[in-house]
């Protein structure tokens, strides 16, 4: 898939109620960054069958879409994860995934409780993602939704190894362009209304005591496309006169 669009899903009525924080975001906001790939959204929601279902077929509608999903496919009564993948993305149905079965079934000869079987249970065609830590796998559908456990300890080597795997050459340079203005952010909108495609527009007001600034941030996969947007707003600010410094803000 060119140019990839990546979605992180976080489960976990916990983290809603603030008995766990999250640290999927970051993680994946700083390795998505470092390898030139485009974080799109994340989403964190509760730990309700439907909510799961109509969130995963949503991103599955978007455009080079690229699933990250966190939590919910363990073996406890809250775990919807694995259901719910297969009636968004599949037929409904669940299947045991004979490897998967095998080495549960190896951890559990001598153990009464059986109920960690139905972790092999998984939509039809499903694929193994490997977990360095337990073993325990998590699974991927169409090589573009991926379904780990909530523990970053676990999931996030997977997540490095499924960007090694298939996404190891879609990372793009992005050139970012970036200045702060001591004005209103209102000066900039004519402006921003004209980027052309392909450049990224972005400001972000502050208000000090001394009065208002604006940072602007221009970005590009196109170098000189950026250059060239980036300039219309110094150019922009010479003509009023307005004071700003290149390089100042995020």
């Amino acid at each position: 898939m060119d140019n990839p669009n990546f979605y992180a899903l976080i489960i976990g009525t916990e983290i809603l109620n603030g008995r766990r924080q999250d640290k999927h975001f970051e993680f994946l906001k700083d390795t998505l960054k470092s390898r030139g790939l485009r974080f799109s959204g994340s989403f964190i929601i509760e730990d309700k069958p439907a909510l799961i279902v109509s969130t995963i077929s949503y991103i599955s509608s978007l455009p080079n879409s690229v699933l990250f999903s966190f939590g919910g496919i363990g073996s406890t009564p809250d775990d919807y994860t694995r259901e719910a993948a297969a009636i968004a993305l599949r037929d409904g149905t669940l299947h045991f995934n004979q490897t998967f079965k095998k080495r549960i079934e190896e951890r559990l000869k001598d153990n009464p409780n059986k109920h960690p079987i139905n972790m092999a249970k998984l939509p039809l065609g499903a694929k193994l993602i490997p977990n360095s830590v337990n073993g325990m796998y998590g699974f991927s559908l169409d090589d573009r939704f991926f379904f780990m456990p909530g523990f970053p300890e676990m999931s996030h080597p997977m997540v490095e190894y499924i960007l090694d795997k298939y996404f190891k050459d879609k990372g793009k340079k992005e050139y970012r362009y970036t200045l702060t203005a001591l004005c209103r952010e209102s000066e900039f909108i004519e402006l921003m209304q004209k980027a052309p495609d392909g450049v990224e527009v972005s400001s972000l007001p502050k208000i000090y005591s001394d009065g208002p600034r604006a940072t602007i941030s221009v970005a590009s996969y196109n170098k000189e496309l950026a250059q060239k947007e980036f300039q219309k707003y110094i150019d922009f600010l010479d003509k009023k006169g307005i004071i700003y410094a290149i390089g100042e803000g995020e």
